[in-house]
């Protein structure tokens, strides 16, 4: 293996190539990490996570684009679990101009959240970008990069997962007669199902974590002081951290944290 190359030389193709299944796997993997601290910082207002995360981010796609894919860590871990499925192998350059557009909004993210540590809407927005671009691939192999790779390269890309950017590409799949209503209809009966459930669980909800730690007091005895009916030590416990209040979550967090609103 060449240190310094990206995509793998084949003489049946006429460009570089990758393995789509090792893309889908390490995109699969980046996306439940990013998810887990992307939310983190939105429900938590815990943003440490996901400056690891944009750290980790960074450094993977820098080895990936600028010394070699098979030496990134996430794409070799990816590697690792297909190693025994039939590789699909498609074009490298689009894949290259797409992993691109990924470090760059890396780096933005590092940049804000990492050096600055500013918090705001741009992040949550870069953030949502990159989940839906790594959502994207690795659910329905639809690399986004590379449909704008299109729009800038005159050498149109080749080698698409399920060639649907070949001249001639293969022929889609046909339903039988009359499956699209039955799916239809499925669909129908599901969202019913799932409206009816949603109404039960409405009717029928489950305590929150603040009833857990506050029982309502009895309707027969009088009203207590809340001043002296509190205890200091759950005072102090539940003294809401200044990052949560500089993003606006202190309910959020009170309610994470068995805490009165």
């Amino acid at each position: 293996m060449t240190l310094f190359q990206f995509g793998q030389t084949r003489p049946e193709f006429a460009v570089p190539v990758l393995n789509e299944r090792a893309v889908r796997a390490s995109a699969g993997i980046l996306f439940v990490v990013a998810l887990i601290t992307f939310m983190h910082a939105f429900l938590l207002g815990n943003f440490q996570p996901t400056r690891v995360f944009v750290v980790a981010f960074v450094i993977e796609l820098a080895v990936r684009l600028f010394v070699n894919p098979q030496l990134a860590p996430v794409y070799m871990l990816g590697q690792w679990v297909v190693r025994h499925q039939q590789p699909e192998w498609v074009g490298a350059p689009q894949k290259r101009f797409a992993w691109g557009i990924g470090l760059a909004l890396g780096l933005s993210m590092f940049w804000l959240l990492v050096v600055q540590q500013v918090i705001g809407p741009v992040n949550m927005l870069v953030c949502g970008l990159c989940l839906v671009f790594m959502f994207f691939e690795s659910a329905f192999g639809i690399c986004i990069g590379c449909k704008v790779y299109n729009l800038f390269n005159k050498e149109q890309a080749q080698l698409c997962p399920g060639g649907v950017c070949e001249t001639n590409p293969a022929p889609r799949e046909r339903l039988p007669a009359g499956t699209r209503a039955v799916q239809a209809l499925v669909l129908l009966g599901f969202a019913v199902a799932v409206l009816g459930g949603a109404r039960w669980v409405s009717h029928n909800a489950m305590p929150t974590p603040a009833m857990w730690h506050h029982t309502p007091a009895s309707n027969s005895a009088p009203a207590a002081d809340p001043a002296q009916a509190t205890d200091p030590a759950e005072v102090e416990r539940c003294k809401v951290p200044e990052f949560a209040k500089a993003i606006g979550h202190e309910a959020m967090w009170k309610l994470h944290n068995g805490c009165p609103p």
